[in-house]
């Protein structure tokens, strides 16, 4: 199956959910194995197709540091039919991207998300319509104060898009929150640049938002606006799509609170 997944390229910018989005090709492949299992390695749980290890892209073993990342990989595997679609496979794309792009090099990815954290999504409100202003305020305020309860970090809000610094001592709190295990590393990258807000993102590591309360935390402008003005039916179909992914990362950072 290593012919499924593009080689990874080392000397490109690490970002696990492009890395996960170049994997996907046009073309499907036959499936060639009967079943996918998981087996204690040195290392953590690898995943087999009819006993075989299954590699990443750069042709490292696919191997998770929890039993319970590698078993729904292997169900991803099971769950294919006569072709392997990579695009219904979103957990086993993010452990190729965490395997061969995050564990070699993980400060440009902690790196990218400190880059968030400085202009965050939800430090940005609207300053009008007051519908918008208040819903905004509701879901993302309680985001604010249990940073500061938490992390000690004080952020400030703007109105509008104009840039407002941060403190450097909550950038500095924030950063040090960022987890260093590769896995967890990887999966709070892709809930961020899925969501577009580190803070989301962290909250949802630390269990503080359920991966549902976090998507739509994310997206409370665009709900907003479609209440207002019908439903977008091709942007919800994009996005139920990328929920797929937020679902894997998210799952991947509750079995690394384990």
């Amino acid at each position: 199956m290593q012919e499924l997944f593009e080689t990874f390229d080392a000397e490109r910018p690490l970002d696990p959910q492009e890395a996960a989005r170049r994997s996907i090709r046009p073309t499907l492949r036959r499936r060639v194995y009967e079943t996918a299992t998981v087996q204690q390695a040195e290392s953590g749980f690898g995943v087999l197709l009819d006993g075989k290890p299954v590699r990443t892209p750069a042709r490292r073993p696919l191997v998770s540091p929890r039993r319970s990342i590698a078993e729904p990989i292997a169900a991803e595997w099971n769950g294919q039919g006569d072709a392997i679609d990579p695009a219904a496979m979103p957990l086993t794309r993010l452990a190729n991207a965490i395997i061969d792009g995050v564990a070699p090099a993980p400060q440009p990815v902690r790196d990218e998300i400190a880059k968030y954290i400085a202009s965050d999504l939800v430090f940005y409100r609207a300053e009008r319509p007051e519908g918008l202003v208040l819903r905004q305020a509701q879901v993302w305020d309680p985001l604010l104060a249990w940073a500061r309860e938490t992390l000690g970090a004080r952020f400030i809000c703007a109105q509008g898009v104009i840039y407002a610094a941060q403190p450097d001592t909550a950038l500095a709190a924030f950063r040090a929150a960022i987890p260093q295990e590769p896995w967890a590393l990887g999966a709070l990258n892709s809930v961020t640049t899925l969501t577009g807000s580190a803070l989301i993102a962290l909250a949802v590591a630390r269990g503080r938002l359920s991966v549902e309360e976090a998507w739509a935390a994310a997206h409370v402008d665009e709900d907003w606006n479609m209440e207002q003005w019908g439903r977008d039916t091709m942007a919800l179909e994009r996005r139920s799509a990328r929920f797929a992914e937020m679902r894997a990362a998210a799952m991947v950072l509750e079995a690394m609170r384990d």
